[in-house]
């Protein structure tokens, strides 16, 4: 009897040795998201509620951001190891930098199309882009929108306009009250926090970016290059654990926007879902994510857009393809060819 009980505690001993051991052996991954813990936000809080990113070996933490741009600085400070992004901030940066010891790397894409829009109340009798001529125009400095105005311009033959700055919580307040005319902004953002204020969508023009001329890619996740050089393995299991996240999302997005609310108690539930569904469907199941592949890019339209952002951003050094983006450890296309529902 004594030897069996000490067999038993010996066996749960080695059991909790292994426990410990695994639990040891998860790589610590500090994820920095764009925004704050909004609709979209579920396509990383989502995979990381299931437990997606611990079944890969994986101990990640998802905070929530303050812009494009302070996702990218902060990866390439090392304060995170990956983030989300806009390409077109991660070019400008690396572009900018060229000495940086740092510079994060775009792994994968999620919004094959730019979320950026201009929207305008329809009672100001803008109807066409080519209408916003010589309007006053409104958006923060650091907006995605604002930043590649100019190539929207180009597109739709807009030679002036006016711009007025402003914080991000005063630019649809702004737009009601008619300091300005139209505002840039991300589509399912701006759209919605309009219609917190009383605004009917009914009664909004949107202009986005792709439908007009603009083929910039969206937001994309990156990497600090010391974590790809030194754990390769860890970002494809970062990816892999949140394409089975993402395929979930796009499958249920009422339940997956739980996963958010969990972030956020404050959040309005059925208003993010709603911002979901609109951002699956603007940027993530597009045409174009369809024809070149969840995750993946396209090299030609990669080099003009390249092209696109040393012109409009005036960076100080051409930008390297290599340098912004490494395909190379994306999961396996099995996985990735079953993320996006058919249409």
């Amino acid at each position: 009897m004594t030897l069996r009980i000490a067999a038993r505690w010996s066996l749960s001993a080695i059991a909790m040795v292994c426990l410990s051991a695994a639990v040891q052996a998860q790589t610590p991954i500090k994820f920095q998201l764009d925004w704050r813990f909004e609709g979209p936000a579920a396509l990383f809080t989502h995979p990381a509620a299931k437990g997606y990113f611990k079944q890969e070996g994986l101990d990640v933490t998802v905070d929530s951001g303050n812009g494009s741009g302070g996702a990218v600085t902060r990866v390439a400070s090392g304060s995170y190891d990956m983030g989300f992004a806009d390409l077109a901030a991660l070019m400008e940066f690396n572009a900018n930098n060229p000495d940086a010891p740092n510079k994060p790397v775009a792994v994968m894409v999620v919004y094959n199309n730019t979320p950026a829009a201009v929207l305008a109340l329809k009672k100001t009798g803008i109807a066409t882009p080519q209408e916003l001529e010589g309007k006053k125009l409104g958006a923060p400095v650091f907006d995605a929108g604002r930043r590649a105005f100019p190539l929207f311009a180009q597109a739709n033959s807009i030679s002036k306009v006016e711009w007025t700055t402003m914080d991000p919580p005063l630019r649809e307040t702004m737009l009601m009250r008619g300091d300005v005319d139209a505002i840039t902004g991300f589509s399912f953002t701006s759209l919605l926090n309009l219609e917190t204020r009383g605004i009917k969508a009914e009664d909004v023009t949107v202009f986005s970016y792709p439908d007009y001329g603009v083929k910039l890619y969206g937001n994309v996740i990156i990497a600090s290059p010391e974590l790809i050089k030194s754990n390769p393995a860890a970002v494809t299991a970062f990816l892999t654990a949140f394409s089975k996240g993402v395929k979930e999302v796009m499958a249920d997005p009422k339940t997956a926007i739980e996963s958010v609310k969990a972030r956020d108690g404050l959040i309005n539930v059925p208003m993010e879902e709603r911002r979901l569904v609109m951002a699956l469907d603007a940027v993530v199941n597009t045409a174009d994510a369809r024809k070149e592949g969840f995750g993946r890019l396209d090299k030609e339209r990669l080099a003009q857009v390249a092209k696109q952002v040393e012109q409009v951003f005036e960076t100080k050094q051409p930008i390297v393809l290599d340098e912004v983006w490494n395909g190379s450890l994306l999961p396996d296309a099995a996985l990735l060819d079953t993320v996006l529902p058919a249409r």
